[in-house]
């Protein structure tokens, strides 16, 4: 897997590749990062990337020319556009598009939300393009001409996309065979099977009065995992119940969970 990040701030990412899964991933070339500078590509002497909005508006817009610049180099696409009069809509999975094959993912907060799903999607890649926004926004012809994608990580505001990519590396990563020690641990993860993870503890037994549940010390691997699911179900109801409506629940899980004062019709 091959990650392509363009961004204006390279620096940034500094030693957040080179720690702990990251770092032995690419060490192990499972995985390898490239990070691009937009402002490169500039023309000019002054290297300008971002410009006023037409008809006004507060903040700055990123230049459609340096983004195109990098991008279409990096990755060899070559230059092109859509048909005239279509210049509206974006080329999502688009077969016209030269970058079908490729996702180009522009970082946006009008993207769709980043989820588990959709980091096992990209986990099938061979190679993802990641482009930074920063100030008001890129020019509305970056997402129609050259994105394939559009991902947020959430329903908040951040000062760039820098911190969205990281994320999606991240997660992303983590889903590739040979990355993790355990091959089945992305599958136990929080979200992973739908529902979050239950409690963790390791040693001491005991420490400062609160104690290790006395079924995790048993050695019985079958109410070991009985204990485990339940506890994840339990977590799920009290901190994100919206997660139960779209997880696929077994006759015992729903009766467990009515036990805690779920109602059937909450899924």
């Amino acid at each position: 897997m091959r990650f392509d990040i363009f961004t204006l701030f390279p620096e940034i990412f500094a030693g957040v590749f080179d720690e702990s899964i990251l770092k032995r991933a690419r060490d192990a070339r499972l995985v390898e990062i490239a990070v691009h500078d937009i402002r490169a590509f500039t023309t000019d002497k002054h290297h300008v990337t971002d410009d006023y909005p037409y008809a006004g508006g507060g903040g700055m817009v990123m230049k459609p020319e340096p983004i195109f610049a990098v991008v279409e180099s990096v990755l060899k696409i070559g230059s092109w556009k859509l048909e005239v009069g279509n210049t509206l809509e974006p080329p999502i999975s688009n077969l016209q598009s030269p970058t079908s094959n490729l996702p180009i993912i522009l970082l946006t907060p009008q993207g769709r939300v980043f989820d588990q799903s959709i980091a096992r999607e990209l986990a099938r890649q061979e190679r993802i393009a990641l482009i930074c926004g920063h100030y008001e926004g890129v020019d509305e012809r970056v997402r129609t001409q050259l994105a394939t994608d559009e991902i947020s990580i959430g329903d908040y505001v951040l000062t760039g996309g820098e911190i969205p990519a990281m994320v999606v590396v991240d997660a992303v990563t983590r889903l590739i065979p040979g990355v993790l020690g355990d091959p089945a641990a992305p599958d136990k993860d929080s979200h992973a099977s739908g529902l979050l993870e239950g409690p963790h503890y390791t040693r001491p037994a005991e420490f400062r009065g609160a104690r290790v549940p006395d079924i995790l010390l048993s050695g019985n691997h079958a109410n070991v995992a009985l204990w485990r699911r339940r506890e994840s179900l339990r977590r799920t109801f009290e901190r994100r119940p919206d997660l139960l409506q779209r997880v696929e629940l077994s006759d015992t899980d729903c009766e467990f969970l009515r036990t805690l004062g779920w109602q059937a019709s909450e899924k």
